[in-house]
């Protein structure tokens, strides 16, 4: 006997989904979503819409559209990253807001939606904005921030000064949101600070000119000691932007900075030994939300201890580097921070590992040792940074970055291909490039996309 289920129509695939806290506070999207789609959409909350983004049947949908209002202020980290997700996948994102001030929009508009309309939806607005999205590709920058009330943050503009590394903008006025790579070790003295300070100081100077701003956070809020290898003064008003962050505007965060050679800014670590609790997740997505509106790639130097922001900076992240080295210890560490990732839910395809201090090319057992140690951790190393010797130390001493004493040491060429890697691919991303249209040898390290 032949099944009855047969006779029943296929459901139309989705071309759209909405996201919002909850989709039936917004009855007039419903109806225009209806009228728009008909059946051929769904609706997700933000943490469905976080694991579904990142699915390849996601890949599939022609837009979404994320609804929020004043009510989801205090999630605006948690949507922003919704909308970096879905610029990920190729999406494009319509905003639809009711009632959020100036300040969460132009947040939200940077983080990368396409289009905006109000709520409630003036007639056919949601149609406006997807025929836009579809013949344009989206909303001229600066039209779009007007009508979300960009001119009412934009009100008081600071005036640059000779000092400041200030970032070049796209040509609607909007400058495209920065990177963020926190670099961490797996155990002490694995040199986290020594890849952090110098991988910056690399990514500024991969082009001569016109090449990204960088910008260095030190988060070692006890023994943080990038302004050590920089010698840079530990200003004390660090103290009190940390002490409160909720009342830092971008003004406070350049004074607070120290530059190196005007190519590097560098938020220090205090002067004094503070508790690691002093800042709380909040805060330090402040922190790192104003740094990376204010410069293209933003390196974040973090404490060994795992903290109660830890998994904040990881989540804001776009690659979460962990530094380890060819010992027993390092590695079990390295595994124990993979679990704790895993049990907390947290996207492990951030974490990157780089491998420091390893043996010489022509040494073949130590060869051995290093596949041994990724085989163990069930890892690949996406770099693997040979050992600088004595000369790294020194250089450090010198309070200076490794290439401009000691060019030829293996660890500064190795350094600088990285950063030129990092560089040739976030380029790509931000131009739309596919990634497979990359070269072979850097897809495996940098098959993790870019906000």
């Amino acid at each position: 006997m032949a099944s009855n289920l047969a006779l029943l129509p296929e459901p139309e695939p989705l071309r759209a989904v909405t996201v919002s806290r909850d989709v039936q506070e917004f009855d007039l999207l419903i109806e225009d979503m209806e009228t728009e789609l008909g059946e051929a959409w769904g609706d997700l909350d933000f943490a469905e819409a976080a694991a579904f983004l990142r699915q390849d049947d996601a890949r599939k949908l022609e837009f979404i559209v994320l609804a929020v209002d004043k009510d989801d202020e205090a999630r605006l980290p948690q949507i922003a990253d919704v909308i970096r997700q879905g610029k990920r996948s190729g999406l494009k994102v319509i905003l639809v807001a009711d009632g959020l001030g100036p300040m969460a929009l132009h947040e939200l508009l940077r983080a990368g939606a396409d289009d905006f309309a109000p709520y409630p939806l003036p007639e056919a607005a949601l149609s406006d904005a997807v025929s836009r999205i579809r013949i344009q590709g989206g909303a001229d920058n600066t039209e779009m921030l007007k009508r979300a009330g960009a001119d009412l943050v934009d009100a008081q503009p600071q005036l640059p000064t000779p000092s400041m590394n200030l970032p070049a903008t796209t040509g609607g006025g909007v400058k495209p949101e920065g990177a963020i790579f926190a670099v961490q070790s797996a155990s002490g003295g694995d040199g986290a600070t020594t890849v952090a300070v110098n991988l910056a100081w690399e990514l500024a100077n991969v082009v001569k000119d016109g090449g990204p701003t960088i910008c260095v956070i030190d988060l070692g809020l006890q023994f943080g000691s990038v302004a050590t290898y920089l010698d840079l003064p530990r200003k004390a008003m660090i103290y009190e932007v940390l002490s409160d962050i909720s009342a830092m505007d971008e003004q406070a965060f350049r004074q607070a900075l120290g530059h190196y050679k005007d190519k590097v800014s560098v938020f220090t670590a205090p002067a004094e030994i503070l508790p690691l609790d002093l800042i709380g997740p909040e805060d330090v997505t402040g922190l790192l939300t104003l740094a990376r509106t204010c410069f293209d790639i933003v390196i974040i130097d973090m404490p060994i201890t795992v903290t109660g922001w830890t998994d904040t900076v990881f989540s804001l992240s776009d690659i979460y580097f962990l530094v380890c080295s060819l010992e027993v210890r390092s590695a079990q560490n390295a595994m124990r921070f993979h679990k704790l990732l895993q049990a907390e839910g947290l996207p492990i395809e951030k974490l990157t590992y780089l491998l420091n201090r390893a043996p010489g090319k022509m040494d073949m057992s130590g060869r051995g040792r290093v596949d041994k140690m990724a085989d163990s951790l069930g890892v690949k190393f996406h770099a693997v940074l040979p050992d600088g010797g004595k000369q790294v130390t020194e250089v450090n001493d010198q309070a200076a970055p490794i290439s401009t004493l000691a060019a030829r040491n293996p660890l500064a060429k190795e350094l600088g291909k990285l950063a030129g890697s990092l560089l040739e691919a976030r380029k790509a991303i931000q131009s739309g490039v596919p990634q497979g249209a990359q070269k072979p040898a850097k897809k495996a390290i940098f098959g993790l996309k870019f906000g």
